[in-house]
């Protein structure tokens, strides 16, 4: 809770950044108090990446002043940054697979004497750090790339808080978290700001803003449309009008009614996956949207991996249209017209540093092949048309796609298998990270593709999200499907029932 009348811990005056032939920040103010959680809200691409990383001395300002305890500070650097006290936790996990909990938490300011790490010390320091989050069970030890996503979310915090830091930064910390994880994380939080830390936290989902947050400030078009509002006075309704200039949160497109009588474009019978999931049967029709709903680590993911070939299936079958795929083979798969678009688009889904042009053909080069050289014009041509027709922002398809903002990023991975013509399109977390604003626009996008004759199948965190846009959902609780039925016919309540659960209802 603040305390009464603080001074601002950290304030951010009049910050612009200027990229070449864009201005990011106009002018931004932010003030944080210490022990408060200020959520920062705003559309992706309203500045808040550009603001947080000139935070965490990523970046550096065009213009404009940044103080620690009332004094001008610079931050040149991360190391700088973090030798102030601001700790940066980004969305996407910055984790080092190789290495194992204990190296990353402290990758940076290893324990050591004399240039002689203190492993040992640093492990037991880990170990506290883990049990601090209530994650005593997570080892040390362990190799980092054998974690799930929401197990690395844990070693990030954990490293954020090694730096005994007064400011710490949480970018959609909750993104890969389930709702246990979630009032776990509130808790840590909460003892954080108890001891005067503050907090920066950065969400799109409104209920954690209800549950978590102290004060809000606005960014749209990188510029502070709103200052200070207190969580508890500010209806969402407002909150989301000064985002997007709109009053709903969920917008779905209309769903035509199903065809019982279109083709079984996918088919999947007895699938398993030893020790994740086991007996996975799934039909989707042509134009037909399913939904997997389930908690992190129910195995909703790893389906949806395992049907695309990128885990090879213990047991069972996919079949799209005729043509059975060879379990484990991703090649098979796109070449039968099966497309994904992964939870970790930026680790699993692009090529960060590759313009535009080239993440939306990717699958697709053999079309603009001739002799073995690539036509990057007809490349050009092909991404510019589907961009144009998906409103993908900024408009100029040879732009890295790092620059876009994760709503964009995510319009061009759809945009992949508009190209390639996808028959059956898996899609996991396709709004994870993505503002108000450009969900509808996602929404009406899988619509559109399940229009044209495509099958696809769904996997959100977000059970409203997967009632609100799929025809059809799946319930998956602890690697069993435990519920299949019209999406029309099954509330909130009942899916979460059933995962808590772990039967049907």
């Amino acid at each position: 809770m603040v305390n009464d009348d603080p001074q601002p811990l950290l304030q951010m005056r009049g910050i612009v950044k200027e990229f070449p032939g864009a201005r990011a920040l106009d002018g931004v103010d932010l003030e944080v108090l210490p022990g408060e959680v200020h959520c920062l809200l705003g559309q992706n691409g309203a500045g808040k990446s550009t603001l947080i990383k000139i935070l965490a001395g990523a970046h550096q300002p065009t213009e404009g002043t940044v103080l620690v305890n009332g004094e001008p500070v610079t931050l040149p650097t991360p190391v700088a940054a973090l030798k102030l006290g601001i700790a940066t936790m980004y969305q996407e996990l910055d984790v080092v697979g190789g290495l194992t909990v204990a190296e990353n938490i402290y990758l940076g300011h290893e324990l050591s004497t004399a240039g002689v790490q203190h492993r040992r010390q640093a492990r037991q320091h880990a170990r506290e750090l883990l049990r601090r989050l209530g994650h005593a069970e997570l080892s040390p030890n362990r190799e980092v790339g054998s974690l799930s996503a929401a197990a690395q979310q844990v070693v990030s915090m954990a490293r954020a808080l090694s730096h005994d830091a007064r400011v710490i930064v949480m970018d959609e910390p909750s993104a890969v978290l389930d709702s246990d994880e979630v009032q776990n994380l509130f808790r840590v939080v909460r003892e954080l700001t108890a001891a005067g830390v503050a907090i920066v936290y950065i969400s799109h989902r409104m209920e954690e803003i209800r549950a978590i947050g102290d004060r809000i400030t606005v960014l749209k078009d990188g510029r502070t449309v709103a200052a200070n509002l207190p969580v508890a006075d500010t209806p969402t309704a407002d909150l989301i009008r000064l985002m997007t200039g709109r009053s709903v949160e969920y917008a779905f497109p209309t769903a035509p009614e199903p065809d019982p009588t279109a083709p079984v474009v996918l088919d999947v019978q007895g699938l398993g996956l030893r020790g994740t999931f086991r007996d996975v049967d799934l039909q989707v029709r042509a134009g037909e949207i399913v939904g997997l709903a389930g908690l992190v680590g129910s195995g909703r993911s790893e389906i949806l991996e395992t049907i695309y070939g990128a885990r090879r299936a213990s047991t069972g079958t996919v079949t799209v249209g005729d043509t059975r795929l060879r379990a484990g083979s991703v090649a098979a798969a796109v070449k039968a017209g099966v497309g994904l678009a992964p939870e970790e688009r930026k680790s699993q889904g692009l090529l960060l540093d590759e313009p535009v042009y080239r993440n939306i053909t990717l699958s697709t080069f053999g079309r603009f092949a001739r002799t073995g050289l690539l036509n990057e014009r007809a490349e050009r041509a092909a991404a510019k048309a589907q961009a144009e027709s998906l409103d993908l922002r900024p408009t100029g398809v040879d732009r890295p796609i790092r620059t876009l903002s994760g709503g964009n990023q995510q319009k061009a991975m759809l945009a992949r298998w508009l190209v390639h013509g996808c028959r059956v399109l898996l899609l996991d977390e396709p709004t994870r990270g993505v503002d108000v604003g450009a969900r509808a626009e996602i929404y009406a996008l899988v619509r559109r593709l399940a229009d044209s004759g495509a099958a696809v199948v769904v996997v959100s965190s977000e059970i409203p999200e997967v009632l609100g846009l799929a025809d059809r959902v799946l319930v998956v609780s602890e690697g069993r499907v435990v519920h299949t039925g019209p999406a029309d016919q099954i509330d909130e309540h009942a899916v979460l029932d059933m995962v808590m659960e772990g039967s049907a209802a």
